[in-house]
């Protein structure tokens, strides 16, 4: 039988949803209880784009859960000398237990998924960032509780953050209104996917060119860089477009008076949020960047460790 991987928040059923959220809140306030619970095992962590918080949070959630993260950048794989995924796949499934991959295209995560024989978590791709996703929610069930009828509002580049929080968000019971500049929408794959998700939780998925707009009415305002990594060359164009879809405070005051600001950092303070906003009382970004790990915790103890949901 076929491990489960996770490639897609969409992979989950909502069931499934509110176990690892459930189990996710015991890892955290219980850290002790699942200490060497991965004992013995191994991680395998490609990383083809790289990144702070996810490379920590998995390296030190494995250590944290009795096991072993092996870090392994492009110039540790044979990838880029021709080796083809499935031989890698194929391969690391006989030395480890679990692997995360952090790449560009989104079909070399799909492909490590389709050819191991061992759970597959994907990192992020340039479509898609699902454990980002789930720790954001996680964060504002945190925050509110019930989440059912409220509403996210993200402001910004439509890039694979706001890919995941689209496809998340009607399985959590909110809506979600999308505010980028003409010419920066979200991929019309992953909006129909949401929006097809939507109408069977009963939520709206709105996209607009008003941040304004977007922001009324919310519980929660999400931004994200302007210029994504492997996008350095478009930054100054990026900047230029993307004027007035700055979460300053401005913005913040039409969302709810109890809305918090969320950010998958690293962020441009001055930029895509004014440092008043994400140093602010309304600023959840730091507490959302720990609960990557515990997260993340969660979903390697059910992938690996057998926990159930």
């Amino acid at each position: 039988m076929k491990a489960r991987s996770l490639i897609s928040v969409a992979d989950l059923t909502p069931e499934e949803l509110r176990g690892l959220f459930a189990l996710t809140a015991r890892v955290k306030s219980e850290p002790e209880r699942y200490r060497s619970r991965l004992s013995g095992k191994s991680l395998a962590l490609i990383f083809q784009k790289s990144s702070t918080r996810t490379r920590v949070s998995f390296e030190a959630g494995m250590f944290q859960l009795g096991g072993q993260g092996l870090f392994l950048s492009g110039r540790d794989l044979q990838l880029g000398r021709g080796e083809t995924i499935s031989d890698t796949a194929q391969v690391l499934s006989r030395y480890v237990d679990g692997i995360m991959a952090r790449t560009f295209a989104h079909q070399d995560v799909v492909d490590l998924a389709e050819y191991a024989s061992i759970p597959v978590i994907n990192g992020l791709t340039d479509d898609l960032h699902p454990c980002q996703a789930l720790a954001d929610f996680f964060t504002l069930k945190e925050v509110f509780g019930d989440l059912m009828g409220r509403k996210l509002a993200y402001v910004g580049d439509g890039n694979n953050v706001v890919h995941s929080l689209m496809i998340m968000a009607p399985m959590v019971g909110m809506d979600i209104a999308v505010a980028t500049p003409q010419g920066y929408e979200p991929d019309p794959v992953y909006v129909e996917k949401a929006r097809a998700g939507a109408v069977e939780a009963g939520t709206k998925i709105e996209i607009t060119g008003d941040p304004t707009a977007a922001v009324s009415g919310a519980s929660a305002v999400y931004t994200d860089v302007w210029a994504s990594m492997g996008q350095e060359d478009e930054a100054e164009q990026r900047l230029k477009a993307f004027a007035g879809f700055m979460v300053d405070a401005d913005l913040m005051s039409q969302a709810l008076p109890e809305a918090v600001f969320l950010h998958c950092l690293p962020c441009h303070r001055g930029e895509e949020v004014s440092a008043e906003v994400a140093d602010g009382s309304q600023s959840r970004i730091f507490d959302e960047a720990e609960n990557r790990m515990h997260v993340q915790k969660a979903l390697l103890l059910w992938l690996m460790g057998g926990e159930s949901l």
